[in-house]
């Protein structure tokens, strides 16, 4: 592993990440070969979420090669049809179920993403700040808030003014102030409103006409997830350390400070064999041993698919201009759904530039910071 600079902050997540994490690409699947064949021994009623992206098909790959080689017990494989997906990730899932001669069972939410943002909003921006709008939302707070934190000399009080004030909304006031529940500043976390640059100062001076929320997550995936996944003994998934946001973040539970094997509190086990698996790594196993993806990636131009159109995507409109041609029924049901959420972001991304753009004019921030360097 490259040694810190001096004076570069190295957080825990990287710290405690083990050997196998930076060996080039042959060794480091070797290692996630041994991981996968240990843990499918040690607990062999396991299943794996297969969503037709990328991840999902070197993983689903790397299961079949290791527990051929090994001799080991089936992986019961599942697909989570949210009610918006591409004909191409529905056409993949089937093709790659015939390819290694194995079961992927579609599950469908009893709550589809039309009914579920449709009752409480859509996404903008990411989870976390879809779920705090929604609390501010819908606990009627006011931008201002912030102010008043700012402004207070005792801000341990007067966030405990404000938590009477606005009863059950914590998430919320902590978002807007960009604080913690004991008053403390943290305006450089995830968590909080400022997150993105001048997010504050345009939401108050441009308030969403929409309702946000991340629910449609919890309901066209979670829940059906967990009602599919709650017997077997292990679960498996693709996500990967280096997709960023809440996939980065430590596991309570986690078994070997690796970050890829963890206890849940109910008992079962969560293997996430990819999750130090670069970029470059999915290129490299891609090419070593042919695998080929959907046509969203290999026709249409896609560099991810997650769920189809979501607007947490920072490219889901650029996203939707290259399915267009191919599939122009879905781009309407996604511009239908989640529409407002990518004009309000396009409208932010306007508000942050010429906001950046004025601030290196005045010599506040350099070339590097305006462009996120």
């Amino acid at each position: 592993m490259r040694k810190a600079k001096e004076g570069e902050f190295r957080s825990k997540v990287y710290e405690d990440r083990p050997a196998y994490a930076d060996y080039p690409s042959a060794q480091k699947f070797m290692a996630i070969e041994g991981i996968i064949a240990r843990r499918l021994r040690e607990h062999p009623h396991a299943i794996c979420s297969y969503s037709g992206g990328a991840d999902s098909d070197i993983l689903i790959d790397l299961i079949e090669r290791v527990r051929k080689i090994h001799r080991l017990p089936t992986v019961d494989y599942c697909f989570f049809n949210t009610g918006l997906e591409m004909m191409a990730t529905k056409r993949h899932v089937k093709e790659t179920a015939e390819k290694y001669g194995v079961q992927i069972q579609e599950h469908r939410p009893a709550k589809n993403i039309v009914l579920a943002t449709r009752e409480y909003g859509v996404p903008f921006v990411s989870k976390i700040m879809s779920s705090a709008m929604e609390t501010v939302q819908s606990k009627n707070l006011p931008f201002s808030i912030k102010t008043e934190y700012d402004e207070a000399e005792d801000k341990e009080a007067k966030r405990q003014e404000l938590r009477e004030r606005y009863p059950g909304a914590e998430q919320g006031i902590n978002f807007l102030c960009c604080c913690n529940s004991a008053g403390e500043p943290r305006p450089n976390i995830q968590l909080v409103i400022n997150s993105s640059p001048y997010m504050w100062d345009f939401m108050n001076e441009t308030p969403p006409d929409f309702k946000i929320s991340a629910r449609c997550c919890d309901y066209c995936k979670k829940q059906v997830a967990h009602k599919v996944q709650k017997d077997y003994e292990m679960i498996i998934t693709g996500e990967r350390r280096d997709e960023g946001g809440m996939r980065s973040v430590p596991r309570s539970g986690d078994a070997n400070k690796t970050m890829c094997f963890a206890e849940t509190a109910n008992g079962q086990y969560r293997l996430r064999p990819l999750y130090y698996v670069s970029n470059a790594d999915k290129q490299w196993y891609k090419e070593t041993y042919g695998i080929r993806y959907s046509d969203a990636y290999e026709v249409y131009g896609f560099t991810r698919t997650g769920c189809c159109g979501c607007s947490i995507s920072s490219k889901a409109v650029e996203d939707l201009e290259k399915l267009q041609p191919f599939e122009p029924n879905v781009v309407k049901a996604a511009w239908n759904i989640f529409g407002a959420s990518y004009t309000y972001r396009q409208k932010y991304n306007e508000y942050k530039n010429k906001r950046m753009a004025e601030a290196k004019y005045a010599g506040q921030i350099s070339w590097e910071e305006m462009l996120g360097e």
